[in-house]
Formats: structure tokens, sequence, C-alpha cells
């Protein structure tokens, strides 16, 4: 595990402490309860995956720890409707404050898209599963370099209990084992993140070389490192149709129009 990885889980918990001290579990999965039923992120996804059409996460990313602030004007309802206009079949939205400048309102503000949503955040406790779904989430990322195997399943059955989809992240083939490790039913969607923990370094290559060892009843995901329309070609040759981007289109003026012209798409109205 990174050392920036250690110093993020170790902000988390001091988070979940204050947390718990505002709201009790009980009254969090009452309010959760009470939320608008989940829109189906993983089947959006399939959709698109089984006509060979670009499955897009489309990532709504103020900031981040190694590149600092990406976009000065962040403006998550318009980011998300642009979004939907290009193309995206879903969002991501970044929660995390001390980190990546994100926020739970940015999720609540991000779904008047009407596309599903996931909280992308560093989860380590079934606490943060239910705050996802308090604040509208759909699916939640499950970082597996952040989780033992039981934290994993606990983690990835709380948000199924909730009617969420997981999206199970692994950098590397000993994590992706540990993903497999879970039924379909807890890990419908299997990111691969192409940037190395320790180096930072990106390459695509890394998704390539685990594509064979996925089973068909996964979606995969490829995420970072997705530039231009030959990253998703490329990535489509070798039949990986689900990506999330990020980055690349939050510094176009208009990241609508940048996804549309990534992947092919006519840019829709609004």
């Amino acid at each position: 595990m990174s050392d920036i990885l250690e110093k993020i889980l170790a902000t988390k918990r001091d988070e979940l402490a204050v947390a718990r001290s505002r709201i009790s579990a009980e009254a969090l999965r009452a309010k959760a309860g009470d939320a608008e039923p989940p829109r189906g992120f993983a089947a959006a996804l399939r959709a698109r995956v089984e006509q060979h059409q670009p499955a897009v996460i489309a990532e709504l990313k103020k900031a981040s720890p190694s590149k600092g602030l990406i976009r000065p004007d962040f403006d998550p309802e318009w980011l998300a409707h642009r979004y939907a206009a290009g193309g995206a079949a879903c969002l991501s939205v970044l929660t995390d404050t001390a980190y990546f400048q994100g926020a739970p309102d940015y999720l609540v503000q991000a779904k008047a898209a009407g596309l599903p949503v996931i909280r992308k955040d560093f989860l380590i406790d079934t606490y943060q599963v239910a705050e996802a779904r308090a604040w509208g989430a759909d699916c939640v990322l499950l970082i597996v370099a952040a989780l033992d195997d039981a934290q994993l399943r606990s983690l990835a059955e709380a948000a199924v209990e909730l009617g969420m989809d997981t999206l199970v992240e692994v950098h590397d083939a000993a994590e992706l084992e540990r993903a497999l490790a879970l039924p379909p039913a807890l890990c419908p969607l299997l990111g691969v993140n192409n940037r190395n923990l320790r180096t930072f370094d990106v390459s695509l290559d890394t998704t390539l070389s685990l594509r064979d060892a996925v089973p068909a009843d996964r979606v995969l995901i490829t995420e970072s490192g997705i530039h231009q329309r030959e990253d998703i070609q490329r990535m489509q040759a070798a039949d990986v149709h689900g990506f999330l981007i990020g980055e690349s289109l939050m510094r176009a003026p208009d990241p609508g129009e940048a996804l549309a012209q990534l992947i092919d798409h006519p840019l829709q109205a609004g």
C-alpha cells in the first residue's frame, strides 16, 4: 500500500469518528431507506457493453493529490448535464474533501442529470456505505488495496442490501484474484486502475494484461489513462467496452463536448 493511501485511510478513520458522533448508524440507515430508489448503475453500463458501445462512467473531479486543482469552475449540476449530453452512461462523483476537494453535496447535485451515480471515495466501513445511499448514490467504489478480504465482503454485502451496485477496483493480478473471490452479485463491475499505486505511472497495458482473467459475468471497466479516441479504440479491439474517464474531460472547456468527441457520440442538446 502506498504512503498516500495509508495517509488517506487514516484520515477516513478520523472522519468516521466525527460522522458517527453526529448521526448514529441506525438513524443513517433510516435516511438511506427513505432515499429515492437506486438507479441501475451496473445495468446502464451492461446495456452499452452488450451493444459493443463505449460504456462511460464520466467523473466529476475538482482536484487530486497528485495533480492539485484540476477544474476551478466546478459546477456539478452543469457538468452532469453536459456529460449526459455527451453520451455518458453513468457518473462518478468524488465525495472526499480532504484530498480531492469533493463533497457529498456534489453527488446530490449531479443526480439532477438523471444518470446513475457512484460515490467515489475511500470506503472502509459499512457506515460509509449507508452514507452513500442516504445521499442518493446508486453504486459505491470498493478499492481492494485499501481493504482486507473480510472488509471487502462486508462492504459489498452492505451495498447490495441497500440496493446498490459495487465497482471493485484492482491494480494487479493478486488484487484481481481477491476481487473475483466475491460472487458476481457482490462484484458485478470489475475496475482495473491503470495507475500504479507505488510509482503513479499510468499504462493501459495494465488492463490489457488482466483482460483474459476477467470472466464474462463481470463488466470490466478500465480506469485512468484514457485521453484520446485511439485509446478507446485500442480497448474496444481487446473487447474492453467499459471506461471510467475523469481528468482529461475535466480539463476541457466543455466536458460533454469532449466526451462526445472521444467516443464518437452525437452531442445532444441541453
